[in-house]
């Protein structure tokens, strides 16, 4: 008979509720979130904090801090390149973001010596952390980025775009996150493969975006783009990509992609 599942005492769960709550209604009033973000965000802190303890709300809050602070960096300059991402993030892109770690907490109790599940947690926040650095910073850069499938230059912040400063802003961004795997039990392997596999998941991410992520041109501007509607109200056309895919489907595989490369890898080490 397996053993029973080892859930954190009632007055930890009551805690992290707590906490998980307020961090959303800070990120609410300051514009991080909308209203539907900051009930999703106070959802998957819940378990973060609730079942991953101290490391699991250390690594969220990394991400969350971080790339927050950043999606207000140079924000100006952002706006002139007509850059697409930042500002209020709603429901959709918290869990495309968050919450595969969160599945990956609710397997805690179940497993609570195995360091893969852990070791999955923080490779999907990783992930998520290495794109949003590569994006934030990569659409800042001086030169102008190239497409991952063939190395043409691409417009700043376009799907599937990259550069050298992006994708080291995204090595960063892996291994910050990484860093928690040190004072998790995980050891050097653990920071080693939470690294890989949040760096691994922001490359699936460019992938992605370049193939089979749905991006539509203004028939207006001519410029391609995520949204259904540019340039005032303009709608736009499919230009390539499958519709049913969007950004926050492409982000919910790559921090799928960067928890299953850390946990394997985990495992494997």
């Amino acid at each position: 008979m397996p053993p029973a599942p080892a859930w954190p005492a009632p007055s930890h769960l009551l805690l992290a509720l707590a906490l998980a709550g307020g961090v959303a209604l800070a990120a609410r009033r300051v514009g991080s979130l909308s209203t539907s973000g900051a009930a999703a965000a106070a959802a998957v802190g819940f378990l973060l904090f609730g079942l991953g303890g101290g490391p699991g709300a250390g690594a969220l809050l990394l991400f969350f801090v971080t790339s927050s602070l950043l999606s207000r960096w140079r924000r100006g300059d952002k706006e002139r390149l007509q850059f697409e991402k930042g500002g209020e993030r709603d429901a959709g892109q918290v869990l495309a973001n968050g919450g595969v770690a969160a599945a990956c907490a609710l397997l805690l109790p179940f497993v609570p010596d195995a360091a893969w599940p852990r070791a999955a947690l923080l490779g999907a926040l990783a992930a998520a952390n290495a794109d949003t650095w590569a994006t934030e910073i990569g659409s800042l850069a001086g030169r102008a980025p190239r497409r991952i499938t063939t190395l043409r230059p691409a417009p700043p912040g376009e799907s599937g775009a990259v550069s050298l400063p992006g994708t080291l802003a995204a090595l960063a961004g892996a291994a910050l996150v990484a860093l928690v795997a040190a004072g998790w039990g995980l050891g050097s392997a653990g920071v080693v493969a939470v690294t890989v596999g949040g760096f691994a998941g922001a490359l699936v991410d460019s992938l992605l975006g370049a193939t089979v992520q749905a991006q539509y041109r203004c028939p207006r501007c001519g410029r391609l783009t995520e949204r259904r509607v540019h340039c005032d109200g303009q709608v736009t056309e499919r230009a390539a990509g499958v519709s049913a895919i969007g950004n926050d489907a492409v982000n919910a595989m790559a921090t799928l992609a960067g928890a299953a490369i850390a946990g394997g890898l985990r495992t494997l080490w």
